[in-house]
């Protein structure tokens, strides 16, 4: 690996290379896969819709029995959804409902909206172009189709319409297992006396909920005494059943921070300094989960104990790095080109991630404090701003925000 600091492309293209997809699959019902990654591609074996049919409650005509544009018509049938038709005669009607089969030699269906009864005919007040209100064979889904790609995170509307194809159940992978703690003896939990010069542990609560919504197994070990025994003990532990192991501070090389000692003993680390702010520390390696569970590794990743810092460096480096060991094929998010309405600060040495949020007027207004610590710049914010190194901006221009709701799934 390079000396000096890696470029945030550059540490991203490591950890993926690193990321080993969990191999186990299972299948649940498809009313139950919402979220999960799909590990088969699906195809149909149905034609979807299965026969010509109505997207409108109306009535089926010729449209050349209509050419007058106030056409009565008698009507010859009534059609349900589900219900079988009979051949339409010419210059006849058919009463038909949403779903329900075109009948046979109808080629347009009038809205009701269109028409006004008399007595056991009805009177078409519109001229009709052939196809109009038709949903024709296969114009969804042919027999054969792939509908569902595999390495997908599969959403509602990828559920339903496995479950439109007749597909009750899906092969899934099975969720990634994580462990998390965190090293600080400065750090309290919410409820407990805070002593002079203590913190309350914030990332212990923004870590377990990002891991959550990415669908994670999570094992939460909680606050770690700043001893290298103690640290020692705790990746023993955890790299015992997970395929992941997250810790937030202590990846620095001072007297108190025994990440980087602690996982060398138990495995293989590299400590990273990154060309990101904030963040710039990040720790990656694998911790060997003993010889009763034949060599098997569990991966590592340690992250900076700045709250803002954790926050950042988790959706840029543990996210997508996450996403690849679940098997998700897309891991990139997708970002979006918005104005600054505002002039930045001068800018810096490093990438940087800028909280930010969307305005009324369609543009980005950036949080006033961009300080590592400073925890409600992400609260108050709707995403990042993507600024490349020694970039300065200007109120006016096009610069890239990945919003949140791209980050958190």
């Amino acid at each position: 690996m390079k000396p000096g600091l890696l470029s945030v492309d550059e540490a991203l293209a490591f950890l993926l290379e690193g990321a080993r997809p969990v191999a186990e699959t299972e299948t649940l019902a498809t009313l139950a896969a919402t979220g999960r990654v799909l590990a088969e591609a699906q195809f149909s074996t149905l034609t979807v819709p299965a026969v010509d049919n109505t997207s409108m409650d109306g009535y089926a005509v010729y449209a050349a029995d209509c050419a007058s544009g106030e056409a009565r018509l008698p009507v010859s049938q009534r059609i349900p959804a589900g219900s079988v038709p009979q051949p339409l005669a010419r210059g006849t009607a058919a009463r038909i409902f949403t779903g329900a089969p075109i009948p046979p030699g109808a080629d347009a269906v009038v809205m009701q909206e269109q028409c006004a009864q008399d007595g056991d005919a009805v009177v078409v007040q519109h001229r009709p172009q052939p196809g109009e209100w038709v949903r024709r064979t296969g114009e969804d889904i042919r027999a054969g189709s792939e509908i569902l790609a595999k390495g997908m995170k599969l959403r509602p509307q990828d559920t339903g319409l496995a479950a439109s194809v007749g597909i009750a159940a899906l092969p899934v992978h099975r969720r990634l297992k994580v462990a998390v703690f965190f090293t600080g003896d400065e750090l309290v939990m919410p409820g407990e006396p805070l002593p002079a010069g203590s913190i309350y542990n914030s990332n212990r609560f923004t870590l377990n909920g990002l891991l959550q919504l990415l669908g994670c197994e999570v094992t939460d070990y909680g606050i770690v005494p700043d001893r290298l025994d103690a640290t020692r003990t705790v990746l023993r532990e955890a790299a015992v059943g997970h395929d992941l192991i997250v810790t937030s501070g202590g990846v620095s090389v001072g007297e108190e921070d025994h990440i980087k000692p602690a996982v060398e003993a138990e495995g293989r680390l590299s400590m990273w300094k990154i060309a990101v702010k904030p963040g710039k520390p990040l720790a990656f390696g694998e911790v060997n989960a003993g010889a009763a569970h034949l060599g098997r590794m569990a991966h590592f990743i340690g992250l900076p104990g700045n709250p803002v810092s954790s926050f950042v460096t988790f959706l840029v480096f543990v996210r997508p790095f996450i996403l690849r060991c679940q098997g998700v094929a897309r891991t990139t998010p997708l970002c979006y080109p918005l104005r600054a309405d505002f002039d930045g600060p001068k800018p810096d040495s490093r990438r940087e991630f800028l909280r930010a949020k969307l305005n009324a007027a369609g543009g980005l207004d950036l949080f006033t404090n961009q300080s590592s610590a400073v925890l409600s710049s992400a609260v108050w914010g709707d995403g990042f701003i993507d600024n490349p190194a020694r970039q300065p901006i200007r109120r006016g221009d096009m610069v890239k925000f990945l919003p949140f709701s791209e980050l958190y799934q």
